[in-house]
């Protein structure tokens, strides 16, 4: 059986952590898949913490619609501390939770998933500082590589990517070339 490409959208703003975005990106399209770059506006220019990549993004927060996409990706770093605020972010993202889609957030990621109250009950992983605030709002903290529970998927720092890249594109599937 063939799959279809999948169209997943990355919630980006400034100062994400570099190769938590470079490295799902380039795996989420390497493997035949759609990759959109959602932001807090269309056409931003978006740099990374440490400036190795930088990204535009192809659509606003509000112009998005979760209807197209089949997950979403949250990058860390301090990109999702500068998207807390935006209820259109947060809408989007409860939006996918609502329709099981995947939802995969590591290192700093979970703070948005804390925000649109997607953790009771949950098991998940985060940067490690964010265990009290996991544990806050609902969340059951556990220190691992990755964890999956249902459609969330996530993972604690750069050193994990390899996991998180991993769960990520099994839970895709493979896109038809």
């Amino acid at each position: 059986m063939m799959e279809h490409a999948k169209r997943v959208a990355f919630l980006l703003a400034n100062d994400f952590e570099d190769s938590e975005m470079k490295n799902p990106y380039e795996a989420i399209v390497k493997n035949g898949h759609e990759a959109v770059i959602i932001g807090l506006t269309k056409g931003a220019e978006l740099t990374g913490k440490n400036g190795t990549v930088s990204y535009t993004s192809h659509l606003s927060a509000a112009e998005a619609d979760p209807a197209d996409y089949d997950a979403v990706i949250i990058p860390g770093g301090g990109s999702p501390s500068h998207l807390l605020d935006s209820e259109h972010i947060i809408e989007f993202i409860q939006k996918m939770d609502k329709e099981g889609k995947t939802i995969a957030a590591i290192c700093h990621g979970p703070q948005l998933l804390a925000k649109a109250q997607l953790l009771d009950g949950r098991n998940l992983t985060a940067f490690p500082e964010l265990h009290a605030e996991i544990n806050d709002a609902g969340g059951r903290f556990i220190d691992k590589a990755v964890v999956v529970d249902e459609n969330l998927i996530t993972s604690r720092t750069p050193e994990d990517e390899p996991f998180f890249i991993e769960e990520t594109i099994n839970q895709l599937g493979v896109a038809a070339y």
